[in-house]
């Protein structure tokens, strides 16, 4: 019997092949198809040159308002139109609105995201969903079209590498720390068009908002998806936020990776990348006393509850920095309730951070805190392109809730330990 990795095994289930195996092609029905404002700039024009006047499914696809959250512009509220109107007239059942969340936390607070299943998003992190032992990757325009007309979509199935991550995470330390750390020692192409699949005993040691960050950025080196396979805490988890069933899938025991890396945490210490891309990544120490102006707490990377908790526990009963502005993002709604009602939302405001609503905002540069030349942030998101946040003279770092928070209170990079 062929023994298969966790993304092998998934798109044979959602094939006609009796087992699939690296390089080949692959014709698979999709579970879920998520699209945010790029359905109203690109997709729905596809739709509208093919002639198609329904969605294969209208109860499988999500669509969700994220990036330009409240609309800043007049051509940005006419992309949410547009996307409302195509909501209403194609009877989508599942629509998030201004202020719901960002498309990959939403999609895994509203139980879109089940073990075993093939979702695609019209966005790079649509990995995040990984988290949760499915296949989701991030697509273009026009496969997206393919699919909201069909339900199908062709895959090329990719080589796997495996990532074992070991020992005990120093305090202070967190999951946004690992992950910089591979990008490192993986390259910027490192995984180009594979798949990544985490093992070892720390990740018991992270919480599922953690394993969202780890699998969020495998992108970030040109994987195609990254998964872990589903413990008792994401079955838990996706049962109680849908009454849907689904089927897990685990690696076999012998299955074959194309590579096979293994990081032991014990001694890892607090991780910057430095500009101008993720896998930049050098311990604190060496950034240690940079001037920063701007300070980001959010996105689809870090903008969930542990990241929110461990910011505040550092600015608590301190002042931001009176030169620095920190942004805080929540990744959703739900979030954002949550940490208001415990008092988190509270003790930053009190430390001088701006509250802005759930969206992507000042990570990709949308709007709610750009960048002007020459300025300097240190940020919880993904990637720090020249112009990913304002101005192409800017200059973008990114770090764990815990140095942006430390950050944020020196006015300077610096170790949160």
């Amino acid at each position: 019997m062929t023994q298969q990795t966790m993304a092998e095994k998934i798109l044979t289930t959602h094939s006609d092949q009796k087992a699939v195996a690296p390089g080949e092609i692959v014709e698979a029905f999709v579970d879920v198809a998520m699209s945010h404002e790029m359905m109203g700039t690109r997709v729905i024009p596809h739709l509208e040159e093919a002639g198609v006047t329904k969605v294969w499914d209208p109860s499988r696809v999500v669509m969700i308002l994220d990036h330009w959250v409240p609309a800043p512009t007049v051509e940005a509220a006419t992309i949410h139109q547009r996307v409302r109107n195509f909501v209403r007239d194609f009877q989508i059942q599942h629509f998030y609105d201004v202020g719901s969340g960002v498309c990959h936390q939403i999609l895994v607070e509203e139980g879109h995201v089940r073990p075993g299943e093939l979702l695609v998003g019209t966005d790079s992190h649509t990995t995040t969903g990984g988290a949760f032992g499915a296949l989701t990757t991030g697509i273009g325009a026009t496969d997206m079209a393919i699919v909201l007309g069909t339900g199908r979509l062709w895959f090329r199935v990719p080589d796997t590498i495996k990532i074992t991550i070991t020992g005990k995470l120093p305090a202070k330390v967190m999951g946004k720390d690992i992950i910089l750390n591979i990008l490192y020692r993986l390259g910027v192409e490192g995984a180009s068009f594979q798949a990544i699949e985490y093992h070892g005993d720390t990740l018991k040691q992270l919480s599922l908002d953690a394993w969202m960050t780890l699998t969020n950025m495998a992108v970030e080196v040109g994987a195609m998806a990254a998964l872990i396979p589903p413990d008792k805490r994401v079955l838990d988890y996706v049962k109680q936020q849908t009454p849907q069933s689904f089927t897990p899938v685990y690696p076999d025991e012998k299955a074959t990776y194309h590579q096979t890396h293994e990081l032991d945490v014990s001694k890892l210490v607090p991780q910057v990348a430095k500009p101008s891309l993720p896998s930049n990544a050098v311990p604190v120490t060496e950034v240690e006393g940079i001037h920063i102006d701007q300070a980001l707490l959010g996105s689809c990377t870090n903008g969930r509850l542990e990241d929110l908790r461990v910011a505040a526990q550092i600015v608590k009963d301190k002042q931001i920095a009176k030169d620095v502005r920190f942004i805080v993002n929540p990744a959703s709604r739900r979030i954002y309730l949550t940490a208001l009602e415990e008092g988190t939302i509270g003790t930053l405001v009190k430390a001088g951070a701006t509250i802005g609503p759930a969206t992507c905002g000042a990570c990709f540069g949308g709007h709610c805190g750009l960048l002007a030349s020459g300025e300097i942030c240190i940020s919880t998101s993904n990637r720090n392109f020249p112009g990913r946040m304002g101005s192409a003279d800017s200059h973008i770092y990114l770090a764990s809730p815990a140095t942006v928070a430390a950050s944020a209170i020196a006015g300077k990079i610096t170790d949160p330990r």
